[in-house]
């Protein structure tokens, strides 16, 4: 199922919790040694696979512990930069060298000139 704005939270969970049984069947883990490497209780782990909801850090641990914390980079990317606020961080950045001046300043323009 693909995962999309349209789709309840429940059914989101619902998901989740699903693919995350499929990866730990597929790596071949009891739910009970999931739990245990994950620093979580077995009833943690079948709370999350069956798409109920579970504390942040105790998903974090079971991610880490089946191997998927690293794809959690695309879920929130880093935020980038606007050149223009580098722009204005840095100020103006001198383009070329410029010889010294020799002759005095102009005056300035004054009505009546």
């Amino acid at each position: 199922m693909q995962i999309d704005p349209s789709l309840t939270d429940t059914t989101i969970l619902t998901e989740l919790g699903q693919r995350l049984q499929r990866q730990r069947l597929d790596l071949n883990i009891s739910q009970a040694a999931l739990a245990k490497e994950a620093g979580v209780s077995t009833p943690t782990v079948q709370r999350l696979e069956a798409g109920s909801s579970v504390q942040l850090g105790s998903l974090l641990r079971v991610l880490r512990a089946l191997g998927l914390l690293e794809r959690l980079e695309g879920l929130v990317p880093p935020p980038t930069v606007r050149p223009m606020d580098l722009l204005e961080r840095e100020g103006a950045r001198r383009q070329r060298a410029s010889s010294p001046r020799d002759e005095p300043a102009p005056k300035p323009w004054t009505w009546g000139d």
